[in-house]
This record gives C-alpha cells, structure tokens and sequence, in this order.
C-alpha cells in the first residue's frame, strides 16, 4: 500500500517544475532546475523545487532577483509554497521582499479508481462537457459573481489551454435553467501519475446539494478512463471536509504569496 509520504514524493518529484509539451499560445516557461518562471497568464507565476539548496542572503537574492524580473515587466507575481518546503523560512522572507501571503489551502490527493460514480444531481441540473469560447465566458462570469471580482481573464486561460493541450483538460459546467451554477475541469499532465481537479465555484443558492460532489465525480470518471493513477487538488477549508469524506488525503499545504507593482 502506498504512503502518505510515498505519494508526497511522487507529488514533488513528478509535478514540480513541470514545463508542458505544449505550452497555451503567449505563455512562456523558463526554469533552471531550481525555480520555474511562467509569463502570459492573467499574473507571472513563480514554482520551485521542493528544496531551494540556499540560505540565509542567497535566498533573498533568488527571491529579489525573479521578483525584479517581474517588477521590470510591470506584472504582478504568484510566488506557490507548499508547507513542507525548505528552507523552512522562504515565506517570512517573501514577505521581507514584499510579497503578501492569500489564503492557505490543503494539497489532497486520492486514487482516481474508486471515485468515479453516477452524480446524484438536484432535480433541473444537468452536467455538460463544454468547448466553445461562449460557454467559457459563461463560466468566467459566474466564477466573477461568486467571488465578487473580475474574473474576465479566464475565459482566456482556459481557452488557450484547451487549444493548446485538448486530450488533457476537460471542462464541465452545471447548469439549471440555462444559467452556469458550478463548473470545473480536469487538467491531466501528460507524463506523469497525476490529474488535476481546478475550479468547483458553485453560486450560493445551488450550494450544499451534491453539485460540487457530481463535478468530482465526472472529473473521477474522466481521468480514471484516460489511465490516471491520482487525482490532486488544492482544496478551501471548505472544500477539505467533503474531499475526506470522498477518501482525499492531506499531503501538505500551499500558500501562494503574491507581489504587486507599487502604484505610480
């Protein structure tokens, strides 16, 4: 039987650092083996080995550096930690640098085989796998409305990427009446043992009634028919108790740590 710690090191060894075959149209990724550097998406993105190998000033010279190089292109930055990273103080110095830490979530992860069953939806809810732009910018707005900011630029993300990667990502959305209510898609990456699970907004009045359950569900089935060995997610507080229930894992935490161009 495989182990928590087993599975935390496929985890790091296998999606760590990962530049895809075949990256969206205007991204751009650059590593040296140590940190990953992405451009063209909605933010510049930082990912790291699980261990850095420097301390003390030469780690605030590898923070300040790859912030500087954001800085110079005017973007703000998503430095992704995970809890069992080392050194264990890289984010009491991304702070130092500037950076602000969001919203702490739990890495969990389970077998794809098993999961998968029929969604057992409310009455006058349907899911559909979608593909075109339109149905893409349905979600953008609906993912805008459950957060209460502008989610517009993700219509574009996951456009470009189902245009540049079509066998690994799958969208879903739930809809009742014609209205978007929850979607979510599935990312396999190519080469490895793993798939996963991004999205799962649902609007508040359509919460608590087995939706966010049926998307995880389909995703299960999905990737258990395309041959992947584990499903990942980076779950809220809120979502951490019904993927255990599911038989998810806790294998650590991540917190990203963001960096905004000061205000002229």
């Amino acid at each position: 039987m495989t182990t928590t710690m087993q599975i935390l090191d496929h985890y790091d060894s296998q999606l760590r650092l990962v530049v895809p075959q075949h990256p969206p149209a205007g991204q751009t990724f650059h590593t040296d083996g140590r940190v990953m550097r992405v451009t063209g998406q909605n933010r510049g993105f930082i990912e790291t080995a699980q261990s850095l190998t420097v301390e003390g000033e030469a780690l605030d010279r590898l923070i300040t550096d790859n912030r500087d190089f954001f800085a110079r292109r005017g973007e703000a930055v998503e430095w992704k930690t995970r809890g069992h990273d080392r050194p264990s103080d890289v984010p009491e110095r991304l702070k130092a640098a500037g950076f602000v830490a969001e919203d702490t979530e739990t890495v969990m992860v389970r077998e794809a085989h098993g999961l998968a069953a029929v969604p057992n939806l409310p009455d006058g809810v349907a899911l559909r796998t979608v593909h075109t732009r339109v149905d893409l910018e349905r979600i953008a707005r609906m993912e805008s409305a459950v957060w209460n900011e502008d989610f517009g630029w993700l219509a574009h993300d996951l456009h470009e990427q189902m245009k540049a990667e079509p066998h690994n990502m799958s969208v879903f959305v739930a809809e009742a009446a014609g209205e978007v209510v929850s979607a979510a898609w599935l990312v396999v990456t190519e080469g490895t043992d793993f798939a996963g699970l991004w999205g799962g907004s649902t609007l508040p009045e359509w919460r608590g009634k087995g939706i966010y359950t049926a998307l995880l569900a389909r995703r299960a089935q999905t990737a258990h028919d395309r041959g992947v060995t584990y499903l990942h997610v980076d779950a809220s507080d809120d979502s951490t108790p019904i993927l255990r229930r599911l038989g998810f894992t806790a294998v650590t935490t991540t917190t990203p740590y963001v960096w905004t161009p000061p205000r002229d």
